[in-house]
């Protein structure tokens, strides 16, 4: 939705933030509705909204009401990092939204002010309980270990599903840019991660179901929710990947973790059929890689997460 953010998350974006892009390089909202309705036509059932920091966009309410309208009723959720969270939540639900996930990497005000640069972890604890009171649910809860910065941290939030029936999601870091403060060395792999999820519990596997995502499912005995691990580096999940991602410029891109796109922008603004987007769109889908190759450093065509949807 967009490649700006309100906060600078220290494994996402430096200090002074990143050159934004200009009003015009950006995908109007009849753009991005066009592509999501060619897409939804061919199949596609399930829509995720991400930025950067999707809510600080204007108008994204009426975007996701527009999409809840489409006959073939896709399924709309949306990523967050939760600031606005609160104040949009019941708007968001009434609008077609049927879930949220929300970024949050660290449980302590302190080292959440240090990792996003930004002191605000009540009011995203805020947003968490507004979506879930607005019914925007099961609320998934998204966190990045990193060796040396938070990985003392995934008891405490694996724990939060004894309390709570949401979904607590582990992503292995993925060193994206070399002018980040965090190395390739501070990768916390999933076997490290489970390995801590089985000192907390007994700890059984989730049979998962539809068009399922990559996390592996497990649920902790007596648990309302459940944990899921991401092995986004350390092991390649490239065969199950049912993605596509369009960035906020128009590109559409096969995979998250390579440089390659595919320029819906230009395609769109000379005017080319619904029948050449479709195309497009299928082209994309047999680009799908075999496999990433971040492990050696071919990441994402120099652009940050922000910039890619992540």
């Amino acid at each position: 939705m967009t490649d700006r953010c309100n906060l600078r998350c220290r494994y996402c974006m430096p200090e002074g933030g990143v050159v934004s892009l200009g009003h015009d390089a950006i995908l109007s909202y009849e753009e991005l509705f066009r592509v999501a309705r060619v897409a939804v036509e061919l199949g596609v059932r399930k829509i995720r909204l991400t930025g950067g920091e999707p809510l600080v966009r204007k108008g994204l309410l009426g975007f996701v009401e527009a999409l809840a309208k489409l006959p073939q009723q896709p399924e709309i959720t949306l990523t967050s990092n939760g600031l606005l969270l609160a104040e949009n939540a019941l708007a968001l639900k009434e609008a077609g939204l049927a879930r949220v996930n929300v970024s949050l990497d660290s449980l302590r005000p302190e080292r959440f002010a240090h990792l996003t640069r930004c002191d605000a972890l009540e009011q995203v604890w805020r947003g968490v309980h507004s979506a879930e009171a607005a019914g925007l649910t099961p609320i998934k809860i998204n966190m990045v270990p990193i060796l040396g910065v938070n990985e003392d941290e995934i008891a405490d939030f694996a724990r939060l599903t004894f309390a709570h029936p949401w979904q607590v999601r582990f992503i292995e870091f993925m060193p994206l840019s070399p002018e980040l403060e965090y190395s390739t060395e501070q990768l916390y792999p999933a076997a490290n991660i489970y390995a801590d999820l089985q000192k907390i519990a007994g700890l059984t596997e989730v049979a998962r179901q539809g068009p399922a995502g990559p996390a592996r499912l497990y649920q902790f005995e007596g648990a309302q929710g459940s944990v899921g691990i991401i092995p986004a580096v350390s092991e390649h999940f490239c065969r199950e990947c049912n993605r596509l991602r369009l960035t906020a410029d128009g590109q559409l891109r096969p995979c998250l973790l390579a440089p390659q796109e595919i320029d819906l922008r230009t395609m769109l603004r000379a005017g080319v059929s619904d029948q050449v987007l479709a195309e497009q769109l299928e082209k994309s889908v047999a680009a799908k890689p075999q496999q990433h190759h971040l492990d050696k450093g071919d990441g994402t065509g120099g652009r940050h997460m922000q910039g890619i949807g992540g």
